[in-house]
C-alpha cells in the first residue's frame, strides 16, 4: 500500500515537471524572448511594479577655466609711438599704476606744443582784455574794442582748455599738464602703465616697435578669481538656471570636484553648436587654477517626477538595455528598454515602458542566462 502510494505520488510530480518543461518549451518556441524558468528559479526571483520617484538628473557638459573679464585688462598705447623700454615681463605681478613700458612720441611732442601755444596766446589776450578795459574807463577807447578783446580772449581760454584736454586724453595727467605750462619742458617719452594689478598674462610688443592707440601691448589679468565655463546643450537648457549649484572636476587637478553656483545661464544659442554658454566664477587665492584647463561642469537640475527602474533590474543583450516583464503564469519577457545613467541605485526611463509593468528586480541576470540556455538547446 505505501509503495502504491509513493510511486503514486513521484509519478504526480515528474508530470507536474513535464508540464512545466512544456511551458517553457512552448512559450521559448514561439517567441525566444520569452522564458518559463523552472521552479527552484522562480522561488528566487523578486518582483517590484515599476516605480514614479522625484529624480535630480545631473548634467555633465565640458567646459574649461578661463579668464574672469571682470578682473582682465587689455592695456595699450595712448599714442602712435616708437617702443624705447619694455620694463614688464611675461609672467610677471604688477601693482596698478606701474610703468609696463616707454615709448617716444611725436604726436605727444606735438601736441605739448599746441598746448604751450594756446597758453601764451591766453594770457597774452588776457593782458589785451584787461588793457582795453582800463583804455575804455579813461576814455580812449569805444567799448566796441573792449568787446572784441574780451571777445578774443574768451576764444583763448576754450582753446586752452581744449588743448589741455587733448593731453589728457593722450594720457598726460593733470599735474603734468600743469607742470608743462609752468616750465615749459616738453616731453616726448610716454609711459604705458598698468590699469589693474595682476600678472602679465600677454605681452605682445618689440623693442624698437612702431604701436597705434587701437593695439593691444600688454594683458594683465587678476588670477585671484576665475570662470569656469561650459556649452550647454540646447535640449537640457531648461533644466539649469542662475543660483543653481555645480561642481567643478579638473582632470589636472585629479578630478578634485570645486563646489560653485552659476553667475550666468546665456539668452541666445550658438547656431552653430546648438548649447547656450554658462559659467561659475571660482576662488584662485592659492593659484592651483589656470585659464585653459580643461574641467567638466556637473549641473543638478531641479527634481522632477520620473519613471525609474533598480539597476539590478537591468541586464545587457547585444550592447543593449533589457528588463524582464512578468506575463503570468509564469512566463516572463525580455523587454528593450532605454535608460538613463545610474544615480543612487536607480535610473530613469527613457522609453519602452508603460509604467503598469511589473519587473524582475532581482534575479534578471539568471533569468537571462536560462533564457540563453533555453535558446541554445531550441537551437
Amino acid at each position: 500500500m505505501k509503495n502504491a502510494l509513493f510511486l503514486l505520488l513521484t509519478a504526480a510530480l515528474l508530470l507536474g515537471c513535464n508540464k512545466e518543461d512544456k511551458k517553457a518549451e512552448a512559450a521559448h518556441a514561439s517567441d525566444p524572448a520569452l522564458v518559463a524558468p523552472g521552479p527552484e528559479l522562480l522561488a528566487q526571483l523578486q518582483l517590484a511594479d515599476v516605480s514614479i520617484r522625484p529624480v535630480a538628473e545631473t548634467l555633465r557638459v565640458a567646459g574649461r577655466i578661463d579668464f574672469d573679464e571682470q578682473r582682465l585688462a587689455r592695456i595699450g598705447a595712448t599714442v602712435t609711438g616708437r617702443v624705447t623700454q619694455i620694463d614688464a615681463l611675461l609672467g610677471q605681478e604688477v601693482k596698478k599704476g606701474e610703468v609696463l613700458a616707454r615709448l617716444n612720441s611725436s604726436e605727444l611732442s606735438s601736441q605739448q606744443l599746441a598746448y604751450l601755444k594756446a597758453r601764451s596766446q591766453l594770457e597774452l589776450n588776457r593782458r589785451n582784455a584787461e588793457r582795453a578795459q582800463a583804455l575804455y574807463e579813461a576814455d580812449v577807447i569805444a567799448a566796441a574794442e573792449v568787446q572784441r578783446r574780451a571777445s578774443e580772449y574768451q576764444i583763448s581760454v576754450a582753446e586752452t582748455r581744449a588743448a589741455a584736454d587733448q593731453l589728457h586724453i593722450l594720457g598726460v595727467s593733470p599735474a603734468a599738464v600743469e607742470r608743462l605750462g609752468r616750465d615749459g619742458a616738453v616731453d616726448s617719452v610716454t609711459p604705458v602703465v598698468a590699469t589693474l594689478a595682476g600678472v602679465v598674462v600677454e605681452r605682445k610688443l618689440a623693442q624698437g616697435q612702431v604701436v597705434q592707440p587701437a593695439d593691444t601691448l600688454f594683458v594683465v589679468a587678476d588670477l585671484s578669481r576665475l570662470w569656469a565655463v561650459a556649452q550647454v546643450p540646447e535640449q537640457q537648457v531648461s533644466q539649469v538656471k542662475v543660483g543653481q549649484s555645480v561642481s567643478i572636476e579638473v582632470p589636472a587637478l585629479g578630478n578634485e570636484r570645486l563646489i560653485g553656483k552659476l553667475i550666468f545661464v546665456g539668452q541666445t544659442i550658438n547656431p552653430e553648436t546648438r548649447t547656450v554658454l554658462v559659467r561659475t566664477e571660482l576662488d584662485n587665492h592659492d593659484g592651483r587654477l589656470k585659464p585653459a584647463m580643461l574641467a567638466s561642469m556637473l549641473i543638478e537640475a531641479k527634481a522632477v517626477e520620473r519613471m525609474v527602474v533598480p539597476s539590478s533590474a537591468v541586464v545587457r543583450e547585444s550592447d543593449e538595455d533589457h528588463v524582464f516583464v512578468a506575463e503570468g503564469d509564469g512566463v516572463f519577457r525580455l523587454l528593450k528598454v532605454k535608460l538613463g545613467p545610474e544615480q543612487a541605485g536607480m535610473r530613469v526611463v527613457l522609453s519602452g515602458l508603460k509604467g503598469s509593468e511589473k519587473l524582475v528586480v532581482n534575479g534578471a541576470f539568471h533569468l537571462n542566462n536560462e533564457r540563453n540556455r533555453k535558446a541554445m538547446e531550441g537551437a
